[in-house]
């Protein structure tokens, strides 16, 4: 008998959120030095990824609500598919300068094409690439897991070391996942609420732990207030403000991406300013889109666009379960700041105005309702959080060393965020083996052409950290005139 159990409330929050012009996939790449046999491939998935066994399982509904269920029929080889680029023959290397638009083309393609929902939800794409190496293509539900959780199976389908031996399901390393750059801002919330931020979503289990432990009852309180507070700023947000990123989507997605930056450089350069990695990359996003819309004429000098950006609240320590365990703060970023300086300074005040904020648990008690909710209403919540943003911005922190894929080096990584609702630009910035990669994902009638904002956020680091060396700086000796 097929044993057939819900999806949680949040999970199923995100499976109802797919609309074909915004698809809840969480989409990742890998790009390998050298070519990785298919066969070769499909057995690290056997071994390593399907002993979890939600992916075997799909999703069903036959009114009820919707259920996980193991599919009967699955097939491992429908989910990972060998593709070639368009115009490119594999074989021997190509020694001229990379090109990554052939890539990229396909990339996109993927993005905007939807997932085979009477099937498990995710597929693997090997592309051979001219350079003589390859590229993995990784599109995923989002209701199978959040970031975190994903990040633990790569963990699990990956090695330290070039050497790659086969595990058993119990040899599989559980991983505890380095704090990311928002879990570090935002550190304090789980610090405070603890076993809260688990319990408080159900009134029983409240009553039942103040019972438990009577001194938990102030710090109820405390956290119930900031929830209602909020709420209510959530509830009386006017509209973004309106720019070519809003405006009405289509199906087809565009993605980009740039060579990497070193992070020691944006380490040096945030120790410099006496901020945060995160504020540096954030600041340089923000200019990044503030240059974008000057040259298209959405002049936004003192205005301001929201972005969604994703909360762990996860507790600390392993990860043992996939799911969605994260929830969401709305950010305002400075477009209008035209010095880069004092960009950089109004993103760090705001990050640091955001870091006691409990937006987190009520973005997600609203996923949770999403999941449970008539669909009219599921309708408009996705109408509003639409309207209260422009844009969907992530920084995840990924393996401080390389990693390898059955035996074969991982080059670089990147992801493309999915965004909820009529959002159409999603921004991507993840850290890996001492690099940090920018990525972003547009919708084709908001941002036809990704590459002229991707190309802007090196070119505002590049700015941000020449101005810093050429910055007159307290103490520094005088040199006299030769």
């Amino acid at each position: 008998m097929n044993v057939r159990e819900p999806l949680s409330a949040v999970d199923a929050g995100w499976l109802r959120m797919d609309r074909p012009t915004n698809l809840m996939m969480i989409c990742g790449m890998f790009m390998l030095a050298d070519r990785l046999d298919l066969a070769l491939l499909k057995q690290v998935i056997s071994d390593r990824m399907l002993c979890f066994h939600r992916f075997r399982q799909r999703v069903v509904d036959r009114g009820d609500g919707p259920h996980w269920e193991i599919d009967e029929n699955f097939n491992r080889d429908w989910h990972v598919r060998h593709i070639a680029l368009p115009g490119k023959k594999a074989g021997k290397a190509d020694k001229t300068p990379r090109d990554d638009s052939a890539l990229e083309s396909v990339a996109s393609d993927l993005v905007s094409t939807p997932l085979d929902p009477t099937k498990p939800m995710w597929q693997f794409h090997l592309i051979d690439t001219p350079d003589g190496g390859c590229s993995l293509v990784l599109r995923i539900h989002h209701c199978y897991g959040d970031g975190f959780a994903l990040t633990h199976v790569v963990m699990c389908m990956t090695d330290a070391e070039p050497d790659h031996a086969r595990l058993a399901m119990d040899d599989v390393p559980a991983y505890t996942p380095e704090r990311a750059a928002w879990e570090r801002i935002f550190g304090p919330l789980t610090n405070i609420i603890g076993d809260v931020v688990r319990t408080s979503l159900a009134a029983v289990d409240v009553g039942r732990d103040v019972v438990a432990h009577p001194e938990h009852a102030v710090g109820y309180a405390r956290v119930g207030g900031d929830i209602a507070y909020q709420a209510a700023v959530i509830a009386s947000m006017t509209p973004d403000y309106p720019t070519r990123l809003k405006g009405p989507l289509g199906v087809m997605k565009r993605v980009a991406w740039v060579e990497p930056i070193p992070l020691l450089e944006v380490k040096a350069l945030a120790d410099t300013l006496r901020c945060s990695v995160n504020d540096v990359l954030v600041s340089c996003a923000t200019g990044a889109l503030r240059s974008f819309l000057l040259e298209q004429g959405d002049f936004p000098d003192g205005a301001e666009v929201r972005a969604l950006v994703p909360v762990n609240l996860r507790p600390p320590g392993p990860i043992t379960e996939l799911g969605n365990h994260f929830g969401l703060v709305f950010l305002s970023l400075p477009i209008g700041i035209e010095d880069p300086f004092e960009r950089i300074e109004e993103v760090k005040k705001r990050m640091e105005q955001l870091k006691h904020s409990q937006q987190p648990l009520v973005a997600l008690g609203i996923l949770a309702g999403m999941g449970v909710a008539p669909e009219f209403i599921k309708d408009r919540v996705l109408e509003v959080l639409a309207a209260n943003a422009s844009a969907v911005i992530t920084n995840v922190r990924g393996p401080a060393q390389a990693r390898y894929l059955a035996g074969k080096l991982i080059a670089r990584q990147m992801f493309w965020v999915p965004q909820s609702g009529g959002i159409g630009v999603g921004i991507s910035l993840l850290s890996y083996a001492g690099e940090v990669s920018f990525g972003l994902v547009t919708d084709s009638r908001r941002v036809p052409d990704p590459r002229v904002v991707v190309d802007r956020f090196v070119n505002e680091f590049n700015t941000l950290l020449l101005s810093a060396l050429m910055m007159p700086w307290p103490g520094e000796a005088d040199l006299d005139t030769v």
